[in-house]
């Protein structure tokens, strides 16, 4: 496969852009690893984000039910149609990822797995719009930098916990498939990788009452991370007497920190708060 990559790249002159964060996998065994971890079978729908030149694509081509691949770079279109034109189940799209309509592209498809190497440099704000999107995916098996893995995965009182691991582990199990280096990519990215599979959970792992207020606590208790959670709340502006009330109620210490709270702390004091106001 290594020499595949590359012999696709030389073979049509392609450029690498890099501010659209493109590093194209080059080892075999990631490769197996990925397909393997996601678990794809032949009633699969798969969506893929940035297939690149389709390595990876193929692989679950031969696997999936269908392959409908999102691509942003125009460049890479024809190639993608050219490698890939003896496979009758894949399709491809030339669009920027956040401005899809998953509810339009989904419609009747199930189950539906999502299996990426996603761009690094937008990897939150697709993590962030997928999940809370509510789309119906079974799984996401995605390729990051191993520091956004490492967040995601993270417990309280761990220097990297902090809301996208509250927002990750809110709606999904989180599991790591395997350490990705460098040396595993052309051009190398100057970080290490990590794949995880992020199994979607049938309901979310609290019941909250109102799922805006809950993330919004939890952005304000960690945007000051050294500050008690009685500061984050009042940088909220919520009455003094309400913020008092709310900690009695669920029963939490507000000189504590938020990286102390578990996920169900969060939501009983979220749901105090809903309750007062």
């Amino acid at each position: 496969m290594e020499n595949n990559t590359k012999d696709i790249v030389n073979k049509y002159g392609f450029k690498f852009t890099k501010s659209l964060g493109q590093n194209f996998l080059i080892d075999d065994s990631v490769l197996r690893d990925i397909v393997a971890g996601a678990e794809v079978a032949n009633e699969d729908f798969v969506i893929e984000i940035g297939p690149g030149v389709g390595t990876l694509t193929k692989e679950l081509l031969k696997k999936a039910k269908k392959v409908l691949a999102i691509e942003l770079d125009s460049d890479l279109i024809p190639i993608l149609q050219e490698e890939l034109k003896e496979y009758d189940n894949f399709e491809i799209i030339n669009k920027d990822v956040l401005k899809v309509d998953f509810e339009e592209l989904l419609k009747d498809e199930d189950p539906v797995k999502l299996v990426a190497n996603l761009p690094y440099y937008v990897t939150t704000p697709i993590i962030a719009s997928l999940l809370k999107g509510k789309y119906k995916f079974k799984s996401l098996t995605i390729m990051i930098q191993k520091e956004v893995g490492e967040r995601i995965a993270a417990e309280p009182n761990n220097k990297d916990y902090g809301s996208l691991s509250l927002l990750v582990q809110y709606y999904c199990d989180v599991r790591t498939i395997r350490k990705v280096s460098p040396s595993s990519f052309i051009p190398k990215p100057k970080v290490d990788s990590i794949v995880v599979r992020l199994d979607k959970l049938d309901k979310p792992r609290v019941e909250v009452k109102d799922e805006e207020l809950f993330f919004k606590i939890i952005r304000a208790s960690f945007n000051m991370r050294r500050k008690t959670l009685w500061n984050g709340l009042k940088s909220l502006g919520f009455d003094k007497n309400i913020i008092e009330k709310a900690f009695e109620n669920s029963n939490i210490d507000n000189k504590r920190r938020g990286e102390t709270l578990s996920i169900e702390e969060f939501g009983n004091l979220a749901n105090s708060i809903k309750d007062l106001l």
